[in-house]
């Protein structure tokens, strides 16, 4: 086991979904805990009390990431508390669902408001990050979507968002090197008791238990040990879902 006391873990959309899990696993590693939420103050209170039940420190910081604004405090408000930032989540995301083929479905404030959560913010946080995790040679995982590399998903809007998120990972590989290691992970469809998810369950692929290789990939990426490269989850995982809906 990946023993990580004495770091420091920032976590975009942690009130559910991946990033709720990401948080549990890197706390029951010995990780201090900055989980961000936008709207669940409630289900990100219940996240923490569950990230210190492992004995780690936890901060709850409520921001939306679209605004460069709130990525600048968010950041600030972690560093200021625990006084350094080794990694950075970059799990927070939204979509709209819209069939592909419905192309009138979609308008160019759909795709606006999409690429700001999915793609800008992500490089937001980055740069409101950067000199506090080139201090601690740190590493950032974007949590992606399988959607961004063969095209499935909730809509064209979304597929298009992660695409772009996997494209500015690897730019960013080369900005941010040595000192900094960023990884793109891309999971399928990870089930999260949300109202669409409740809706649809019968017409999903089955989904794995919560631990299996979608949950340990933010771990494996985060490692000291890790190389830079950029990995998708097993393809039997086929749809693209955001971490977490309500960011």
């Amino acid at each position: 086991m990946t023993d990580l006391s004495g770091r420091v873990a920032l976590i975009t959309g942690a009130s559910s979904g991946i990033g709720a899990a990401t948080a549990r696993l890197l706390a029951a590693r010995g990780c201090g805990i900055a989980i961000n939420f936008s709207k669940s103050r409630t289900a990100a209170e219940a996240v923490a009390a569950e990230c210190r039940k492992s004995g780690v420190d936890t901060l709850l910081v409520q921001g939306n990431v679209a605004s460069d604004t709130d990525c600048r405090r968010i950041v600030d408000e972690a560093v200021s508390h625990f006084g350094h930032l080794d990694y950075l989540v970059n799990n927070a995301g939204t979509t709209k669902f819209v069939a592909h083929r419905d192309l009138a479905g979609l308008s160019a404030q759909d795709f606006l408001d999409i690429y700001a959560v999915n793609t800008i913010g992500p490089f937001q946080m980055v740069r409101a990050a950067e000199p506090y995790l080139r201090a601690t040679k740190g590493a950032i995982v974007n949590v992606s979507s399988i959607a961004g590399v063969v095209a499935v998903g909730s809509s064209l809007a979304y597929v298009a968002s992660k695409a772009a998120l996997n494209g500015l990972t690897l730019g960013l590989a080369r900005v941010l090197a040595p000192e900094v290691r960023i990884n793109s992970v891309c999971p399928g469809f990870v089930f999260d008791p949300g109202r669409f998810c409740r809706r649809h369950r019968r017409r999903l692929h089955p989904v794995r238990a919560a631990g299996d290789e979608t949950l340990r990939l933010p771990l494996t990426v985060a490692s000291p040990r890790a190389k830079r490269n950029r990995r998708r989850c097993s393809p039997d995982l086929l749809w693209g879902y955001p971490g977490d809906l309500n960011h």
